[in-house]
Formats: structure tokens, C-alpha cells, sequence
């Protein structure tokens, strides 16, 4: 199998072109995993369309399947189109949580950018839950998957790595949840840490920046217009959040290197 390595901010995956074969939970844990395996947060299957130009099959390091990564999706579209399968710069992709809209931008001749349509993100009401003897107040947000969005005073005390995987299969979320500490910064920024469902601490998530930016901007702590950085461990994204209307992620999609293994 020749899988390529990329990532988004510092959110890897291995990509392979190709059908998902059977074994792919055993295979995704086995590659992922950063000190016998190539390492990375998961990987991501990618193959023909009957819907889209291209389709995408996420799997997390713990073998689990997701329904989207904004992270993920960028990397995606270079793929494609680096490798010569496309030469659009205006793509769809179909994920679990949809079909997905990709404007990507060339320099010198490979894709460095995507912005992403990622469709309408769901606000939920905050919520109040009891987990490792503490109380914490959050606000529930769809992007197609889960999240849970905490904001906090202080992101570098913020329980991430003691509260992220309990609250991930905490019983108020039977399918599991993505947990986000969001500190509102100066100038409408936020500056994000993220507990991925699957993966656990990962330097960035994509649709994670999206439900924190629309959470925030429903709490006053941004405005929808202009876009509004995100500041993840990685780096930054761009998430612009209108009113009622479709959320946009922008970012970087990097190549890291090429490899093959046996399955």
C-alpha cells in the first residue's frame, strides 16, 4: 500500500488513494500510532465520487470512522489535484456529513490553501455536566460531528488532557464528542486547544475551529464579519460565520512525505 503523509496545522493523517480495504481499524491503529507506525492522527481513504468529484473516508488513530475533518478535507484537495487526478481548483467532496465545497489556491503550480464551505453549523444551548469531580458549562455544536466548546480565562491552564477524554465518553454523548477549550483573545480572535474524539490531543481540528468561531460569535465574544482567527496549537485558521448562513474554514495543506507499507 503507498499512502502519502500531509497535514493541516500540524493535524496529520495518511491519505490513500483507493477502496477501504477490510482490515482498516486494525490498519489505522497500527500506521497511526507514533512510535511503530508511521504516526499520525488516523487516515483518510480517497476514491471516485457518484455524487462528487472525489470522496473521503476518515478513520481516527483508534480505528473509529468520522464523519468529517476540516483539516482533513484541505489536504484532500491537494492531494487530488496535486497528484494529476484533477485540474479543477473547484471541487466537491463527499463526506459522511455531506457533500463539501473546496476552493483551492496554486502557487507555482501545487495547491497552498483551501477555503472550505462547511455547511451550516447547529448552536446548541450550554449545557452544565459533572466529570472527574469537576463541573464544567459548555456549549454543544454540530459541524456535522460533535463538539463540546468550553470557553475558559485561561487556555494554558485549561484541563485538556485530565477532562478532554472523559468528557468524550461522557453519557451525555452516546457517539462520543470532540471537546474544544476557547479562550476569547483581543480583536474578536479565539485561541483554541482540542481533545479529538478518537484521536485525543491533536495540534489542530478543523470543524473544531468552526463550532468554536460560530459558539463565540453567538456569545458576543467575535463577530461573524470579518473572518475570525483561530488560533489552534499549529497554527491559525480562518472561520467566517454569517448569519444563518454557511460557515467558511481557510487554511494551509501540507505534504509531508510519501510512503509504502504491507497490509
Amino acid at each position: 500500500m503507498y499512502f502519502t503523509k500531509m497535514h493541516g496545522l500540524g493535524n496529520d493523517y495518511l491519505y490513500v488513494y483507493g477502496e477501504v480495504p477490510d482490515n482498516i481499524a486494525e490498519l489505522s491503529q497500527k500506521l497511526s500510532e507514533r512510535h511503530f507506525g508511521a504516526g499520525a492522527d488516523g487516515m483518510i481513504y480517497i476514491s471516485p465520487s457518484a455524487a462528487a468529484d472525489f470522496k473521503m473516508r476518515i478513520f481516527n488513530a483508534d480505528g473509529s470512522e468520522a464523519k468529517m475533518c476540516g483539516n482533513g478535507i484541505r489536504c484532500v484537495g491537494k492531494y487530488v489535484y496535486d497528484k494529476g487526478y484533477t485540474d479543477k481548483t473547484q471541487l466537491t467532496v463527499e463526506t459522511l456529513s455531506g457533500i463539501k465545497k473546496l476552493d483551492m489556491q496554486v502557487r507555482s503550480g501545487k495547491i497552498k490553501s483551501v477555503t472550505v464551505d462547511m455547511g451550516p453549523v447547529e448552536v446548541g444551548a450550554d449545557i452544565e455536566l459533572s466529570a472527574g469531580g469537576r463541573t464544567v458549562i459548555g456549549t454543544p455544536v454540530s459541524v456535522g460531528n460533535p463538539h463540546f466548546v468550553i470557553f475558559v480565562d485561561d487556555i494554558e491552564a485549561a484541563p485538556l488532557y485530565t477532562l478532554g477524554p472523559l468528557l468524550e465518553k461522557h453519557e451525555a454523548f452516546p457517539d462520543g464528542v470532540n471537546v474544544e477549550f476557547v479562550q476569547p483573545l483581543e480583536e474578536g480572535r479565539l485561541r483554541m486547544r482540542v481533545w479529538e474524539r478518537g484521536s485525543g490531543v491533536t495540534l489542530a481540528c478543523g470543524t473544531g475551529a468552526c463550532a468554536s468561531a460560530a459558539a463565540a460569535a453567538k456569545k458576543g465574544y467575535c463577530r461573524p464579519y470579518p473572518p475570525v482567527p483561530v488560533e489552534l496549537d499549529g497554527g491559525v485558521l480562518e472561520i467566517t460565520v454569517g448569519n444563518g448562513e454557511n460557515v467558511m474554514m481557510s487554511g494551509p495543506a501540507e505534504t509531508v512525505y510519501e510512503g509504502e507499507c504491507a497490509i
